[in-house]
């Protein structure tokens, strides 16, 4: 990666060139950008492209995917960013060419870690299916073509000649909604997942998949090619992170949108046994009570619920030690013999500290994951409140709480953003210790209501923005991060 000083404007491309730059309103990215930019575009490009990514997550969690309310909010929100969206609007090369150069940034700064890659890939996961749903269907086989898949429209007359083992095959699909849907052709292979499940037709090899089906399969050969490449990018990585003026943009982009992963690191052995009861009513959020009220009245938790408290307790710093005691003590009130314990129960626990299995330490759960993960079900306590109660039952929980109904109404606005159970609690704690960390005496009993004030992140990109706007960056220097393996 090189700048260099000297002026630079893009070239001006006539309308075929342009059109066969971006063919369509989505793409696979397969081939990274290859034309000079500057400095601060990258920047803003980069932060237009987070903005919109962070949109995609929260009304995938606000609204249901692909309902008319989702469609319309995500739609605004790239006409907004000036991303592209559409197949036939006028003049889309400008809002084309910001969406392939800026997926391509996002990958430098998201291919750091398991946690953003994950992030990162179910975004753009998202992002493609709103824009595939879209997409016209006389457009549909070019984009198929050109993103390099081997998928083939069926004609009329071979559909006609299936016709009965289609129909056989695929769920919801009867003769007069197949007269209307399109079926294609694909390699067996592609089609794993609808095989297992005995929902497609198979012949010579093929699959002869519905429409409405076909969007799965691209989805995982999107899934596929992106986390490769998010692999490759980061063995390069440190290339990129040499230039001192990139690294602080890089870093800001990642951290400022996923947040902290809250491990124990900071804060092991802080808290003590007896102080959780207390710090159960003071500092924990509504999904992490429900939970500890829950393991003290049944003296038992189901897998879902241990999985999300334990977690929970080990990011305020409970031990390894302090954990299977915890745990122990409480499911020994339930009548469950100790030896049953330490065969079924105490190997989860060590595993989610790193010291079973494949030795992986173990995060806490943000918000978004609890929401969108393994819903609560009969005899569950885990999950979000806010999301999987009823409202009512919601009201009279915070009731119960003492929280006066003028605080419940106006629950959401705590004056900062709120993405991470873990998070709550260190705000809590800071709050009630007068801004320091977590201490280790036992916190005294009172109920203060101070306005908090969080002290908002450096913005990093900030020393960017200042420097001389002639800065470029040659694009082409990026090819060998983002090219995969020969």
């Amino acid at each position: 990666m090189e700048f260099s000083k000297r002026k630079w404007r893009m070239p001006r491309l006539a309308g075929d060139q342009r059109n066969a730059s971006y063919p369509h309103c989505l793409q696979f990215y397969l081939q990274p950008p290859s034309e000079n930019i500057s400095l601060i575009e990258f920047e803003n490009l980069a932060i237009d492209r987070v903005k919109l990514l962070k949109s995609v997550e929260n009304l995938g969690v606000s609204y249901v995917k692909g309902t008319e309310q989702y469609q319309s909010k995500l739609e605004n929100e790239l006409r907004k960013l000036k991303f592209s969206y559409r197949e036939n609007l006028e003049d889309e090369y400008e809002p084309r060419r910001r969406d392939h150069i800026s997926h391509f940034i996002l990958r430098l700064a998201y291919c750091q870690s398991e946690e953003l890659r994950r992030w990162f890939i179910q975004q753009e996961m998202d992002l493609l299916r709103f824009r595939f749903s879209i997409l016209p269907k006389d457009k549909i086989q070019d984009f198929l073509k050109d993103s390099q898949l081997q998928f083939e429209a069926i004609s009329d007359e071979e559909k006609t000649l299936r016709e009965q083992e289609i129909i056989a095959s695929s769920p919801n699909l009867s003769g007069s909604k197949l007269a209307l849907e399109s079926i294609y052709k694909i390699p067996f292979a592609d089609a794993l997942d609808l095989f297992r499940g005995r929902k497609v037709y198979l012949e010579d090899g093929f699959a002869y998949v519905p429409l409405k089906d076909i969007v799965a399969i691209i989805l995982n050969e999107f899934r596929a090619k992106l986390s490769k490449a998010l692999a490759l990018t980061a063995r390069s990585l440190p290339a990129v992170q040499s230039d001192e003026r990139l690294q602080p943009l890089l870093n800001h982009l990642s951290h400022s949108y996923t947040g902290q992963d809250y491990s124990t690191q900071g804060n092991v052995g802080k808290i003590s046994l007896d102080q959780i009861d207390l710090l159960s009513t003071k500092s924990f959020p509504p999904c992490m009570r429900q939970l500890h009220k829950a393991l003290r009245e049944n003296h038992h938790l189901r897998h879902g619920g241990r999985m999300q408290y334990g977690l929970f307790l080990k990011g305020i710093g409970l031990t390894l030690e302090q954990a299977l005691q915890f745990w122990k003590q409480e499911f020994i009130k339930g009548k469950m013999d100790p030896d049953k314990f330490d065969k079924g129960y105490s190997y989860n626990i060590r595993h989610s500290f790193g010291k079973e299995g494949k030795r992986t330490d173990y995060t806490p759960f943000s918000c978004l994951k609890i929401i969108l993960s393994n819903p609560p079900s009969q005899g569950d306590y885990h999950g979000c409140p806010f999301r999987h109660s009823d409202p009512e039952l919601l009201k009279q929980k915070l009731q119960s709480y003492k929280i006066s109904p003028g605080g419940i109404s106006q629950v959401d606005d705590c004056g900062f953003s709120l993405n991470h159970p873990n998070q709550f609690f260190c705000e809590s704690q800071r709050i009630l210790n007068g801004g320091k960390d977590i201490k280790k005496e036992p916190i005294q009993p009172e109920t203060p209501q101070p306005k908090p004030s969080i002290q908002k992140t450096k913005d990093a990109s900030s020393a960017l923005a200042s420097l001389n706007s002639s800065l470029e960056m040659d694009m082409e220097g990026l090819e060998d991060y983002f090219s995969e393996d020969s």
